[in-house]
């Protein structure tokens, strides 16, 4: 059954925003849903006016005081902390939202308040914990898939980040596709084609060949990095490495142990967490970018190395063909043999090269952070206008 909401008569509207998924700290924390929270909230369109008002709730409270309609909401718990974040969703946050009398609650991330005195939407980034669930500590799996089912259940809207996303939350929760939006990330400016001195310069600072391959994302199993790794030790170059750009999530340990016994430790190379300010210096080097994964919500990294003129192979699954488009080139991700063929025709191919490099700009303009933040603007506004029932489905079945 829906909640029930509460009308609270205010001048101005008030649209509440969980963003505790805003990292602090340099780590894999800071990619992916961080960056896309960020990039959102930042882009969306200014009200000088006085008639709305975001309420941001985080602990991230630095930044957020250079537009009137921004108004940051912390918390004591340290809500980094997984364990502390459940416990304000659950306790803090509907008390909150009644205290903020919120017209409107955004979840940047699958789970809603329970009793919310308002409607709801939720953005829901990927379900890969549905698909599979091996690849996620038990305790988080079964919580994500409970809440997810909730959400999809009781919110007014929810929020998808692709195409392949939307059909995947209407096919497994039952949510019909008119109740579910899409606002695909976007491409920040810096990232392009730089100056070949400039990325010389990048590469001598940090000893890179003139020839490598990246990788970028979290290690984490749906990365499907051992593929990666099987593909590059049937690869017959010894002269080209590969850089694996990417903090350390969960379940990595198997990604080292498959180095050693491909013997590849000294063609494979641990970058770490890499600034998203150095990203795109990361990109104009490499050769080329390889995205193995079997599952992704979108794909940042394919349009980013994209947008820098750096030639992409990707996995030919979920939304991944959806970001790269007709600019990159796919590949089966269960299949080792035929990433490392792919890899030696494209290698052998400076003509398919070069269209890669130059199609690539072209298919990530497609995407902007500035029509993301619009287009969850208008969510809002159909939201609060009162224009859409509840959204309805036959749960997780």
């Amino acid at each position: 059954m829906a909640t029930p909401y509460l009308v609270h008569p205010a001048a101005t509207v008030n649209i509440g925003i969980n963003a505790h998924l805003l990292a602090g700290k340099a780590g894999y924390r800071r990619a992916g849903i961080h960056h896309y929270i960020f990039e959102v909230l930042r882009h969306l369109p200014r009200d000088d006016a006085g008639g709305l008002r975001y309420i941001i709730y985080t602990r991230q409270l630095d930044g957020w005081d250079d537009r009137p309609d921004w108004q940051p909401s912390g918390t004591r718990l340290p809500t980094e902390n997984r364990l502390a974040r459940i416990a304000w969703e659950r306790a803090v946050w509907p008390w909150q939202a009644r205290r903020d009398r919120l017209s409107l609650i955004h979840s940047m991330a699958f789970v809603m308040p329970r009793f919310a005195p308002c409607p709801v939407a939720v953005t829901i980034y990927d379900l890969s914990f549905v698909h599979y669930p091996e690849d996620f500590p038990a305790m988080q799996q079964r919580y994500l898939m409970a809440e997810t089912a909730r959400s999809c259940r009781e919110a007014r809207r929810i929020v998808t980040i692709s195409e392949s996303g939307r059909q995947d939350v209407h096919e497994r929760f039952g949510v019909p596709l008119e109740r579910i939006e899409v606002v695909r990330p976007g491409v920040a400016d810096h990232y392009r084609p730089l100056p070949d001195q400039a990325v010389a310069a990048f590469r001598a600072r940090n000893g890179l060949p003139e020839r490598f391959l990246l990788h970028v994302g979290t290690l984490q199993p749906r990365k499907n990095i051992p593929l990666l790794l099987e593909a590059l030790s049937r690869l017959n170059r010894p002269d080209l490495p590969l850089v694996l750009a990417g903090g350390k999530g969960w379940i990595y340990e198997a990604i080292f142990a498959r180095v050693q016994e491909l013997g590849l430790s000294d063609r494979v190379h641990f970058a770490g967490y890499v600034p998203d300010e150095d990203l795109p210096f990361w990109y104009n080097a490499a050769t080329a970018l390889v995205c193995p994964s079997r599952y992704e919500g979108f794909g940042l990294p394919v349009i980013e190395a994209l947008a820098c003129g750096t030639p992409v192979l990707a996995s030919n699954t979920s939304s991944l063909p959806e970001a790269g488009g007709t600019a990159a080139r796919y590949f089966d991700p269960q299949s080792a043999g035929e990433l490392a063929d792919l890899l030696a025709s494209f290698l052998a191919d400076e003509t398919s090269r070069d269209r890669a490099r130059q199609a690539g700009p072209a298919q990530a303009a497609r995407f902007t952070w500035e029509r993301a933040g619009q287009e969850m603007a208008a969510v809002y506004r159909r939201l609060v206008a009162g224009s859409l029932p509840v959204a309805g489905g036959h749960g997780a079945g």
